[in-house]
């Protein structure tokens, strides 16, 4: 199993950020999520989130919201989602669950860290989970052998970002903006500043997400980020597809040109 350790010290070594690609297990199908999350790895990707479906995405923008809404109509449930991350963790890419705390807390927190564990994933992260609601599921992901991820805003205080660093294990997720999902024409100016205090508070990887959609914006994180989460820019290239072949090739596509994006 590759974990996020080795993910982030090989990353260090090589003089670059890593390249975390997000998708929603089943979609564009249930196999097609697998396939097309192995096809990001093949062309760079370093670690893959595999999204829960759920049904109230509070943080999820219009493309990813249109992706779980497939997902769910193809009848996913969390079963799916373990078969999924032992798919892609198959390929040796670290492989993460990102979820609402919802799903797992009515799966049961203890069982889910060990059927998440069992199936090769090595952490989660749950954008809903606040520090002071997370004991339980740090626990549990402890006994698990997990990660756990949580997310500081540009809005996050000092006393904020102290308090959710210290429920991490893997990295910290820095949110770019306040906001939904989804590619942007840029990313925020803030993000810079939200690492920069970040890092003041944790020695752990600090990865940037929300509104990366191309190579030349990878490489702007890259500058200053330990990570670059990519999630909407790749779906999208999968909605507009004709069929599933052609949408993985073209998230690929655009995966290589990120990769390329983060060893500049």
């Amino acid at each position: 199993m590759t974990t996020l350790q080795t993910v982030f010290a090989k990353a260090k070594a090589d003089n670059r950020a890593a390249l975390v690609g997000y998708l929603p297990a089943g979609f564009p199908s249930k196999d097609g999520a697998i396939s097309a999350a192995a096809a990001l790895v093949e062309a760079g990707c370093d670690v893959i989130e595999i999204g829960l479906p759920y049904s109230d995405p509070l943080m999820d923008g219009p493309t990813i919201q249109d992706a779980v809404h497939r997902s769910l109509t193809n009848g996913t449930r969390i079963a799916d989602v373990m078969r999924t991350v032992e798919g892609v963790a198959a390929t040796g890419a670290a492989t993460l669950v990102m979820t609402y705390w919802n799903p797992v807390d009515k799966y049961g927190a203890d069982r889910f860290a060990r059927d998440l564990a069992n199936a090769g994933g090595v952490g989660t992260i749950t954008p809903d989970l606040t520090p002071e609601e997370s004991e339980p599921w740090r626990a549990a992901s402890a006994a698990a052998g997990i990660d756990t991820v949580f997310l500081v805003a540009p809005s996050s205080t000092e006393p904020r970002i102290e308090a959710v660093v210290e429920c991490c294990t893997g990295f910290v997720y820095a949110a770019s903006l306040m906001g939904v999902t989804g590619a942007r024409e840029s990313v925020n100016i803030a993000a810079e500043g939200l690492v920069k205090r970040t890092k003041a508070h944790t020695g752990l990887p600090v990865c940037v997400g929300l509104g990366v959609g191309t190579g030349a914006q990878a490489a702007e994180v890259a500058a200053y980020a330990d990570g670059v989460i990519v999630g909407s820019a790749f779906i999208r290239r999968l909605l507009d597809a004709p069929d599933e072949a052609t949408g993985r090739e073209s998230a690929a596509e655009l995966a290589r040109d990120m990769a390329k994006g983060v060893r500049r």
